[in-house]
């Protein structure tokens, strides 16, 4: 068959339609963003649903998709969630190709399965503004939105931003030979400047600043660039007031609340996945000691909290993760490694404000979130040079721009050159990696949601205790590895609570025990008993559930 022209053209650049934008060895800026989505709903209507949740201050969308099928927001959800930072385009990559994964195995058993006991609520971009950076004439890594702010405070706005002193297209840094300068060249690799260790007898030999002017000659360079606030340092769990890029106040952006909105509306929601910089998948967080007195137990009440179970005295508020919690999240951790086949561990990252700890602390839910790809760093080494060998080892070429010597306005009569690492090399794999990272993710997911909660009746009883009176007993069993809720949520208003309810037929009367009562909180492969007294024969109906769970129904005879 001959194609038409266009169709070659787009094949030869490696877009044409596909279900991952990185399958084809490029990352998708942000209108081949939305088109995917877009496409997805489009060619799987009866699976997936497209909506958008806002436009950031730069005019861009932020959209989701869901996918399930049946009652979507009545039984257990995930929320998967990619672009949190600017500085990470491979996080919409892999969250969008998890999404086009799942959809493309949708016709398989285990999948068609799935997808009627868990929905998956996808929102791939949430930093559409400063990931745009990357495709621009002029790359550095930015990590804030466009609304503007002065960020220095000097009653300006945005009047201090990089630029591309040597003409290459990248934002760098300069070092200027100075002996009153605090930064030489590693010894392990003369192209990364490290800070002198006095204690080892070094002394300064450069300054070190990122690549640009200082425009409005405060002794700071590129310190109030284009745009201002950082999704990911403008959540509510250790917010930074007065922090940078922090925001005005936690939640300030539209971005930020439209899906905090959309998440705290979808009670149905037990776990979330985020690809991010923060990484609790190979560094799992360790709960905190318990007293000996609580050992083996569960709080019962937020009124009435241990020490050392990781909530502050006096207060509800938790400051590590809970034991129960960690037992599931060592579990996902292990299963990470084994289904990824990723070695080592990412460098750790801890921005206040961010959304994989607000997901846990203060919405309650499962939280698990990776950067997806990472180069291994040997300890005491510095970053720098493990990333520029790690690069060399794989046949990573053209990472490193070399030091080149320029006139700077600011620095007259001084060597000033302009070099270092690429932006975004150090966080985001080469493109042609992206295909395979997205499949690998997108199995790891899958077998993590069907170890969803997931409920059902065992060891129902109905004994005849004389007089026409029937003692009915039954067994509320969660047969997935997650509980029905994170131990962190059980007291939050945003997680539903379950319930027990008992519809009895006429002529029968409940002469003890509750119609509708509470369901406590049941870890995994975990056991709740009910039990009433009836009198009269006939049909029990009986229901349990919550959104976060499913819902589940029996009957059972009286006679």
């Amino acid at each position: 068959m001959k194609l038409p022209l266009k169709v070659l053209i787009l094949a030869a650049y490696g877009i044409i339609l596909s279900g991952t934008s990185g399958v084809y060895g490029q990352y998708s800026n942000h209108k081949e963003i939305i088109s995917s989505i877009r496409s997805m709903a489009a060619k799987h209507p009866s699976l997936c649903t497209a909506a958008t949740l806002a436009k950031t201050e730069g005019g861009k969308d932020i959209m989701v998709l869901t996918i399930g099928t049946g009652d979507k927001d009545n039984k257990p959800g995930i929320a998967v969630i990619g672009g949190v930072t600017g500085s990470h385009p491979a996080g919409r990559e892999l969250a969008l190709g998890f999404a086009s994964n799942l959809l493309g195995n949708a016709s398989s058993e285990e999948i068609k399965t799935l997808l009627g006991e868990v929905t998956f609520y996808v929102v791939p971009d949430l930093s559409p503004d400063a990931t745009e950076q990357y495709f621009m004439d002029i790359k550095y890594e930015r990590h804030v939105n466009a609304r503007k702010v002065d960020d220095d405070r000097d009653f300006r706005f945005d009047e201090d931003p990089a630029e591309d002193l040597n003409k290459d297209g990248y934002i760098t840094l300069i070092r200027v030979s100075d002996p009153a300068g605090t930064y030489i060249e590693s010894k392990e690799d003369k192209r990364i400047m490290v800070s002198a260790d006095l204690a080892k007898g070094e002394k300064g030999a450069y300054l070190v600043y990122p690549e640009g002017i200082d425009n409005d000659k405060d002794g700071k360079f590129n310190e109030d660039g284009q745009g201002g606030v950082n999704f990911n340092r403008n959540l509510t769990y250790n917010y930074e007031e007065f922090g940078s890029n922090a925001g005005l106040h936690a939640v300030s952006e539209p971005e930020t609340m439209a899906l905090v909105d959309f998440l705290f509306d979808r009670y149905n929601i037990y776990a979330t996945f985020t690809f991010g910089p923060q990484d609790n998948l190979t560094q799992t967080s360790r709960g905190a000691e318990r007293s000996p007195q609580a050992q083996g137990q569960q709080a019962q009440s937020s009124q009435a909290e241990t020490p050392g179970q990781g909530r502050r005295m006096g207060s509800r508020k938790i400051t590590s993760v809970q034991r129960t919690d960690e037992v599931v999240m060592r579990y996902a951790s292990e299963k990470y490694r084994e289904i990824t086949g990723l070695k080592g561990s990412a460098q750790p990252v801890s921005d206040p404000g961010n959304f994989a700890d607000w997901a846990y602390y203060h919405y309650g839910r499962y939280s698990f979130s990776t950067p997806g790809w990472w180069f291994p760093v040997e300890r005491n080494t510095e970053p720098g040079v493990a990333f520029l060998k790690f690069a060399e080892e794989q046949g990573m070429k053209d990472a490193f721009v070399a030091w080149t010597e320029i006139e700077h306005p600011d620095f007259p009569g001084k060597k000033v050159e302009v070099g270092g690492i690429k932006p975004f090399v150090m966080m985001n794999p080469p493109a042609d990696r992206l295909s395979t990272l997205a499949e690998a993710h997108y199995k790891f997911i899958v077998a993590m949601a069907e170890e969803h909660p997931e409920l059902e009746f065992s060891n129902i009883k109905a004994e005849d205790e004389g007089e026409g009176i029937f003692r009915v007993t039954i067994n509320v069993h969660n047969k997935g590895i997650f509980a029905t809720c994170a131990e962190a949520g059980q007291n939050n208003i945003f997680t539903r609570i379950m319930r027990l309810s008992l519809q009895t037929s006429k002529g029968q009367t409940l002469l003890s025990g509750q119609q509708v009562q509470r369901i406590p909180r049941i870890t995994g492969d975990g056991v709740e008993e009910f039990s009433w007294l009836i009198s009269g024969k006939g049909t029990l109906k009986i229901t349990a559930g919550a959104a976060n769970t499913g819902f589940i129904n029996t009957s059972v005879e009286l006679k």
